[in-house]
């Protein structure tokens, strides 16, 4: 398992897109992100650097593992 530190908020989003996540809209300061065959939205803050904790539950949320998130990064 890869390090998930130091990640920024747009580097997430990137990394969402290319497995297939769409963006919809901006709520303050998080981007929301849907995908056709998952009933879950992503909401990613868009800070410098997003915590471990917060970041696990994206990728969690998004079914994705955290070494297949970091390859798409």
């Amino acid at each position: 398992m890869g390090k998930l530190g130091n990640i920024s908020g747009k580097d997430a989003v990137k990394a969402f897109q290319k497995a297939g996540w769409a963006t919809i809209g901006q709520v303050g300061s998080h981007l929301v992100m849907v995908k056709k065959e998952c009933r879950a939205n992503l909401s990613i803050p868009q800070h410098k650097e997003l915590s471990v904790g917060t970041l696990r539950a994206l990728i969690r949320n998004s079914g994705l593992s955290v070494d297949e998130f970091l390859d798409l990064l």
